[in-house]
């Protein structure tokens, strides 16, 4: 049909990397360079177009994804700037599972770092095509052959190497095109705006002939009548090399690589070129499969504006003059202004009031959003992070992102009878907002608990109820969110018995709980026949435990790790009810993991440190003094780099103590790792 933007000129890409690897500051110059914004906003001034919330400029740090639309050529690029910090790892992930392609940035200093290597897997498990970029070659110990070596040792990838530095550190100058095997050089003047082609300087033309040979071996495989013809001439046109990469990455066999250095205004042009050339649009990648949610049978939609609707809701965002935004990924069919969609997963109609186009923070009313871009709608009220939209007569059940459990958490009292209705309401909207954030009321305290993903989530998050909601609120100091597990099998049976509200409701249940592998999560079973326990009463059951290990048995703390199986019961026409037998599973489980020897687990997180080597053997002493255990530590040319896994309860106030022991130079990322038994 053709409606909307081409499709085959459609990029839909994230920009994702460890923490401080240069993802806004990069993102900024490509803004500019496609005329988005008529200046460079800097991460440090606090003036990053994408970094808009207050807090985001105030910390210098990405904190939300950023959306927002721009061209290049004859192609349109919708770019999510992702956040690096590990706290903000929903961010990435509900990105990464609407995205056709990613830009991964790596600090040229320090290489492939541990969140660079999470955010990889994460793109990995979305089959993601992806490029990437060697930023800050203009840094001290900045190394691009090391950084392309580590690739293929901790990431397991096949780099293609498209362009080779002239010059690094302070002597860093430009770049070698392999394909046009020219040099460019950038000019300062004008922000890097323009830059030259020249002829490769004397004293690289071996290292360039060297890594252009190596790289068309790699590709020419990819097509037989191409390669033919390399054997023939021992060469192929830049268009046919072009051709070639592109095959190489949207089949995941290579990665092509750039490098730069995007606060020096040198690098960013050829990237743009790379989304254009080397990643896929919407209609170059599989079609979306999901299931029909009537008979489970699997579905697939090919990227077509005449195929029935089918959208995914990504991330929730809550605007003090909108309301709530949903962003979406329109994958196939189109979604209209004024219409209604259908949530698949909550089973009910929504109107659309308003369909806007992001620019970072500034809105652009648009009619249609079509098949293969991305839009937010206004005015959807019932709808999560992972939700589906569908016509009503053609549904169809997209798979959500998953996301991890949180590990951290604080107590929260409002000062007052009116913020304590202020709290509930801003509590609602910002677990709408973020998967990974929790919000529950102790029965034994009735405080409210409010959990997340580390002491910098939970200061954000906590800093938004206080300031953006002007919640008066007493904020506690962060606990570790410890979980139970069993350590053997028992079994429990419940008859459950009781009047409510004038009727009788009665429930039989005998539930088994046995221990799994750590990490494998909470099943459940059902075992009973038909006649034990109806079928229509199964859920009823599942139920009650699930909400039974959400709420802890012997400490409170949620239950993982347990796989629970429904034996057998019994089944009274008469008065047994969904409630008797929610009931009575949920006794009976509690009963069941309190026999199987309940034990408490605690956090532990993948911690590295990286560190002037003047600092390592005090760091290191220190860590083995808050009960870590040294995985690894690696040299780079400037740097020690130290993996470590220590348990979280002791990682707290961490930040101070590592600027004292290193003068302020070392930093450290942090990360979940497993649930283990307190040593």
């Amino acid at each position: 049909m053709g409606r909307g933007i081409a499709k085959e000129n459609l990029r839909n890409i994230g920009i994702i990397a460890h923490i401080d690897a240069g993802k806004t500051t990069t993102t900024e110059r490509i803004l500019y360079y496609t005329g988005v914004s008529h200046r460079i906003g800097e991460v440090d001034d606090g003036q990053a177009t994408m970094d808009w919330m207050e807090q985001e400029q105030q910390r210098g740090i990405t904190i939300t994804s950023a959306s927002i639309t721009c061209k290049w050529k004859n192609c349109t690029i919708n770019i999510i700037d992702t956040p690096g910090h590990v706290d903000f790892t929903a961010e990435v992930e509900r990105s990464l599972r609407v995205l056709d392609g990613a830009i991964v940035i790596f600090d040229a200093v320090n290489g492939v770092e541990r969140q660079s290597e999470t955010v990889w897997h994460q793109a990995d498990h979305y089959k993601i095509p992806r490029l990437a970029y060697m930023n800050k070659m203009d840094r001290v110990g900045a190394d691009f052959f090391g950084s392309i070596q580590m690739m293929r040792e901790k990431l397991g990838t096949n780099p293609l190497i498209l362009q080779i530095p002239i010059g690094s550190e302070e002597n860093f100058k430009g770049i070698v095109d392999l394909i046009k095997m020219k040099a460019v050089h950038w000019k300062s003047e004008d922000l890097g705006v323009t830059f030259d082609y020249s002829d490769i300087p004397e004293d690289l033309i071996k290292q360039s002939e060297k890594y252009r040979h190596e790289l068309l071996e790699q590709i020419v495989e990819e097509d037989d009548e191409i390669l033919e013809r390399y054997l023939e001439k021992g060469d192929i046109t830049e268009k046919e090399i072009t051709k070639l990469i592109k095959l190489m990455t949207i089949h995941y066999k290579g990665v092509p690589v750039y490098c730069g250095a995007s606060l020096k205004n040198i690098g960013v042009q050829p990237l743009i070129e790379g989304i254009r050339n080397f990643l896929p649009s919407p209609i170059e990648i599989p079609p979306i499969e999901g299931i029909d949610p009537k008979t489970e049978k699997p579905l697939k939609r090919i990227c077509s504006d005449d195929e029935p609707l089918s959208a995914l809701a990504f991330k929730i965002q809550s605007d003090t003059q909108a309301g709530m935004l949903t962003y979406f990924r329109v994958y196939s069919g189109f979604i209209k202004n004024g219409t209604a969609v259908y949530n698949v997963n909550k089973n009910r109609r929504e109107r659309i009031n308003r369909i806007i186009r992001m620019y970072s923070h500034k809105m652009v009313n648009e009619d249609i959003i079509y098949a293969g871009d991305i839009g937010v709608a206004v005015g959807l009220k019932d709808i999560h992070t992972g939700d589906t939209l569908s016509n009503e007569g053609k549904k169809i059940l997209l798979e959500e992102p998953v996301f991890p459990n949180p590990v951290i958490s604080v107590a929260i009292e409002p000062k007052s009878a009116v913020d304590q209705g202020k709290l509930e309401t801003a509590l609602e909207r910002l677990s709408r907002e973020d998967p990974t954030f929790t919000a529950k009321t102790n029965e034994e305290t009735g405080q409210i608990i409010i959990s997340g993903m580390g002491e910098l989530h939970l200061d954000i998050l906590t800093e938004r109820l206080l300031k953006d909601f002007r919640v008066a609120a007493n904020v506690g100091k962060p606990q570790v969110a410890y979980r139970e597990t069993i350590l053997k099998e028992a079994s429990s049976e419940i008859k459950f018995q009781r009047q409510i509200a004038g009727k009788e409701h009665t429930g039989h249940v005998i539930i088994s709980v046995y221990p799994v592998e750590r990490g494998k999560g909470n099943q459940f079973e059902n075992k009973a026949d038909e006649e034990e326990i109806p079928k229509a009463f199964v859920e009823s059951v599942r139920k009650g435990v699930f909400f039974a290990m959400e709420r802890g048995v012997t400490s409170g703390y949620p239950v993982i790790d347990v796989h629970a199986v429904l034996e057998g019961g019994s089944f009274n026409p008469q008065n047994s009810s969904e409630i008797g037998y929610t009931a009575a599973a949920s006794h009976a489980f509690d009963e069941a993991c309190s026999k199987a020897g309940g034990i408490l687990l605690e956090p532990y997180m993948f911690v590295e440190v990286t560190t002037p080597k003047d600092f390592v053997g005090e760091i290191i002493g220190d860590l083995n003094a808050r009960g870590g255990h040294i995985n690894n530590v690696m040299s780079r040319q400037v740097v020690e780099k130290i993996d470590v896994i220590v348990p979280l309860s002791k990682m707290f106030g961490y930040t101070t103590d590592l600027r004292s022991m290193s003068q302020g130079r070392a930093t450290f990322t942090m990360e979940f790792y497993h649930f283990a038994p307190i040593e």
